[in-house]
């Protein structure tokens, strides 16, 4: 299944270049050989179908070769956030039972430290140079062995462990089947129409999964993937100019950054045809921005690591709905259920959870038959912690995620409208809202605010500028300016740790 995407495209496109890196640039049929040489590499050493073999690295051609020749050997992925502490990768790879770990040359030293904790684990693999007991890379590549001839995978089976951000606890790992990956990247690639002719530039990271559907959906329709180590606004208009880039997929943040750059003037867009943002809420005037500086539409989507990416999106030739996250796939159910009773769906308009049933869900959480069944209803619907509603054509729009909404003297806040309205003021280039304690309501909404380079704002000023456009229960009780706001590796914003910035 996951194993055939780089065959099927290199036998249709084998001299196409399929991914540029700031490195190194690779055709289909090379990303096919070295992928092969890597599963090859992997049998020789004894890793077997079935074996959990993880990836912990920035983005990187490495990276790529690396998650299709685990693929190939048979072996199930288990690709690990790059800002997790060794500490945490410890955790992880003892959880999943891990075989064997790729892992940077910055971080092979730490990776060796932790791998001696964890039982099973016989390989550590480095993409740079290799410390003492570590496998050097380039030296795996240079295997001579054939690559492997492997039972060919049921659609239902275990192709990857993905864990989950770990608010709460240690990180729970999602049980990802060949068939949820590969219809992901299948479906999201038909409902945005990509196609071989299409080139797409991302610093999304590779182990997260709105990073792996855009790369292999890229893949499956024969297109270019330029590949960025990690997001620099500047250096993301370049490359969309450079590489006459026909898409551009990130989060949020990442379009309030580059609309917010000086140097955005001096870069052509026009080669762009359509954009996507997912993993937050983003302002419809974000939206209206990037669009008329780009000429292109900013399609919407969302998803979630226990559907192995996307669970809803707008179709290309459809109508692009601001403000909303679109219609669910093809051939998958989304409603919104009453926080009191899942099983009673929500009127439209009313705000309830976002639920979803269907080939996507995961399997469950690896080794936590508990939190699977808090998770998933026995009838198959997932719980997805977001607040929305729907309307009579279909289309869902997010509230915010249930864990963050602020209740101040017994009313619900969400701090992803708070976020929406302040990205409207010309002064704010990136925003996040939190709760601060107050001994008589509660709590209260606090924003943090980056502002634009070269202008000002004032706490009362961006107060004022909210109050027509919300409740008074809704506004911000104080806002602090910083320098930048606290991000996960895909640039998503983390709420919880704005009290950091106090």
């Amino acid at each position: 299944m996951l194993g055939d995407i780089l065959p099927r495209a290199a036998a249709r496109h084998g001299t196409k270049t399929a991914l540029v890196t700031d490195t190194r640039s690779l055709t289909y049929a090379e990303l096919d050989r070295l992928s092969d040489r890597v599963a090859a590499a992997l049998a020789v050493r004894g890793i077997a179908p079935g074996d959990r073999v993880s990836i912990y690295a920035q983005n990187r051609w490495e990276w790529i070769v690396t998650y299709h020749g685990i693929l190939k050997a048979g072996a199930v992925v288990n690709p690990i956030n790059v800002m997790l502490t060794p500490s945490e990768v410890r955790y992880v790879l003892g959880d999943c039972d891990a075989r064997a770990i790729f892992c940077g040359g910055d971080k092979a030293a730490a990776v060796l430290d932790v791998a001696r904790a964890v039982p099973g684990l016989q390989h550590v693999v480095s993409f740079g140079e290799a410390p003492a007991g570590a496998l050097d890379f380039a030296q795996l590549l240079a295997t001579s062995a054939p690559r492997p001839d492997v039972p060919r995978p049921a659609p239902t089976a275990l192709s990857t462990i993905a864990y989950t951000s770990g608010t709460t606890g240690h990180p729970k790992g999602a049980m990802q089947s060949h068939r949820a990956v590969f219809l992901n990247c299948a479906l999201t690639g038909t409902m945005h129409v990509r196609t071989e002719r299409d080139i797409v530039v991302t610093a999304l990271p590779a182990p997260h999964v709105y990073g792996n559907v855009v790369i292999n959906s890229l893949f499956m329709a024969g297109g270019t993937v330029v590949l960025m180590e990690r997001f620099d606004p500047e250096a993301a208009l370049e490359r969309i100019a450079r590489h006459r880039a026909t898409l551009f997929e990130g989060v949020p943040a990442m379009y309030m950054t580059m609309l917010a750059h000086p140097s955005l003037g001096r870069f052509d867009l026009s080669s762009l045809t359509r954009a996507t943002v997912g993993g937050q809420t983003i302002a419809e005037s974000v939206m209206r921005a990037w669009e008329e500086r780009s000429g292109a539409p900013l399609i919407e989507l969302w998803g979630m690591t226990e559907l192995a990416g996307l669970g809803t999106t707008h179709a290309l030739y459809a109508p692009n709905v601001h403000g909303t996250i679109g219609v669910a796939l093809p051939g998958i159910d989304v409603r919104v259920a009453a926080f009191e009773d899942v099983t009673r769906t929500m009127a439209p308009g009313e705000p309830g959870e976002l639920m979803v049933r269907g080939p996507l869900v995961m399997q469950g959480y690896y080794g936590n038959e508990k939190a699977t069944q808090e998770t998933i209803e026995p009838d198959g619907w997932l719980h997805t912690g977001d607040v929305a509603t729907a309307d009579e054509a279909g289309y869902f729009r997010i509230v915010d995620r249930r864990k963050d909404m602020i209740i101040t003297a017994g009313y619900n806040v969400y701090p992803a409208e708070i976020e929406r309205v302040l990205a409207a003021h010309p002064a704010v280039a990136l925003s996040a809202v939190g709760a601060i304690t107050d001994e008589v309501k509660g709590e209260l909404a606090r924003a943090y605010v980056v502002l634009r380079p070269g202008t000002s704002a004032t706490e009362g000023e961006l107060v004022e500028f909210c109050r027509p456009r919300l409740a008074a229960y809704k506004l911000p009780r104080s806002v602090r300016f910083v320098a930048d706001l606290p991000k996960t590796s895909t640039g998503k914003i983390m709420r919880r740790e704005l009290r950091t910035l106090d």
